[in-house]
């Protein structure tokens, strides 16, 4: 397996499990015109949405919700590690993930806490892989798998024994990933910004939900798969650089409460979703 290591990567490594960092987080703070409480809200960077955007979409999320009204000001990461060390530094208050990984990184790092943000319950996304375009043979072949994985139970269970039940302090196993001499490789590029569902060690080591579902791709394909490292922000560039065939992982926001091709930039096409899971914030603790 080979992996591409990155220098933000490299440049964090073990942030996540050790939970160390420098000063406090930085405080909320009021706007001066509207008296509003602001927020700034480290997000991993979306591929076809900017920081205004997000900010103008999620006030009106909170508008239709009839939530108090705070202005979140988002600030883009390209990768979870960069994130957690904008939130340690001070320079954001909050950081916006999933459930499964805010839940991951509480149970590994005592120093966060969820918080409980009324107005974004209920905000899901779908997860998909995404293909160029004019790849359209693989987009087929990934749907039939991802949808036989889905029919016969497989994908059920491997969310319950790499996210769902993984114990505390725990991480979930490396699943090998087969090989089959001869047959074609699909090349796929995993981040590791969404432990346990993307999730790769300090040591560039990819393990959990990521390694054991592309290894039952790969085995209901009948072809190779290499996974290559690489960070979120880059997921489009990546793809369009032939880096890659697959990005692991594109979101798409269901229930219309934010657009759907906020994560689909022009020229990728998505799989069916193999996972869903809702939007949860976490900040340090006091």
């Amino acid at each position: 397996m080979k992996i591409k290591k990155l220098l933000a990567a490299i440049c964090a490594a073990g942030l996540l499990m050790t939970g160390c960092g420098g000063e406090q987080s930085g405080s909320e703070t009021k706007d001066p015109n509207s008296q509003a409480t602001i927020i700034k809200l480290g997000m991993i960077s979306h591929l076809n949405a900017g920081e205004k955007q997000m900010e103008e979409y999620l006030f009106k999320v909170q508008e239709k919700t009839r939530a108090k009204v705070t202005n979140h000001v988002p600030v883009f990461y390209d990768s979870l590690s960069l994130m957690q060390m904008g939130i340690e530094s001070g320079n954001v208050d909050r950081i916006s993930t999933y459930k499964s990984v805010a839940h991951y990184i509480v149970r590994n790092n005592d120093r966060f806490e969820i918080v409980n943000d009324d107005w974004i319950k209920g905000l899901t996304d779908n997860f998909c892989f995404a293909v160029k375009k004019e790849d359209a043979a693989l987009k087929t072949d990934l749907d039939k798998a991802i949808n036989e994985i889905k029919s016969d139970g497989t994908l059920d269970k491997l969310i319950r024994e790499n996210i769902t039940d993984v114990a505390n302090g725990k991480t979930p196993p490396k699943v090998e990933i087969p090989k089959v001499d001869g047959a074609d490789t699909i090349k796929i590029g995993v981040t590791g910004d969404l432990p346990p569902l993307d999730l790769i060690l300090p040591d560039n080591t990819p393990v959990g939900f990521n390694t054991a579902l592309l290894a039952e791709i790969a085995k209901r394909l009948n072809k190779n798969v290499e996974l290559i490292q690489i960070s979120s922000g880059a997921r489009a560039a990546a793809l369009n650089a032939d880096q890659i065939d697959v990005i692991f992982w594109v979101v798409v926001p269901e229930g219309g409460n934010l657009p759907a091709d906020i994560d689909k930039p022009d020229g990728i096409e998505l799989s069916e979703p193999y996972f869903r899971d809702e939007i949860a914030h976490l900040k340090l603790k006091n």
